[in-house]
């Protein structure tokens, strides 16, 4: 965003003093001073980490078994009971994408009567995430 400012010449300043109705008291002009700003930031009320305002944006968290490549003759032929091979063996990590992107591996587990995901390898590190976006590394907590 470029600045521009302009400067008024003696004459255009006179003119403005001296545009009021006859007898008006004239206008005063001086220079502004700004007061100096403190190095420490003040303790506004807000979010605790610079992050925080995120906490609560939805992410779609997607746990891929494992995968296959079928024929179109074949995906027709899928029936209730077919039994699909995947390319992982079994008890074998599966893979945790985040939005997308593949972030962790973990082993199923059963929650309740619920699978879940036990995380076993995080793969996304915060310098693996600077070197792609370099503004972000700033901004994760410690």
């Amino acid at each position: 965003m470029s600045k521009k400012t302009a400067r008024l010449t003696a004459e255009e300043v006179e003119a403005l003093v001296h545009a009021g109705d006859p007898g008006s008291d004239p206008v005063e002009i001086r220079r502004l001073e700004f007061a100096e700003l403190a190095d420490e930031p003040s303790k506004a009320p807000g979010p605790e980490t610079p992050v925080a305002f995120l906490w609560d944006i939805p992410m779609a968290v997607e746990v891929v078994l494992g995968t296959t490549e079928l024929a179109v003759r074949d995906v027709l032929q899928v029936q209730s009971g077919t039994v699909i091979e995947l390319d992982r063996a079994y008890g074998e990590l599966v893979d945790v994408y985040l939005n997308g992107r593949i972030v962790a591996r973990g082993e199923v587990v059963l929650a309740g009567e619920q699978f879940g995901v036990k995380i076993k390898e995080i793969l996304v590190s915060s310098e693996n995430v600077a070197d792609e976006s370099p503004s972000v590394d700033s901004v994760l907590p410690e």
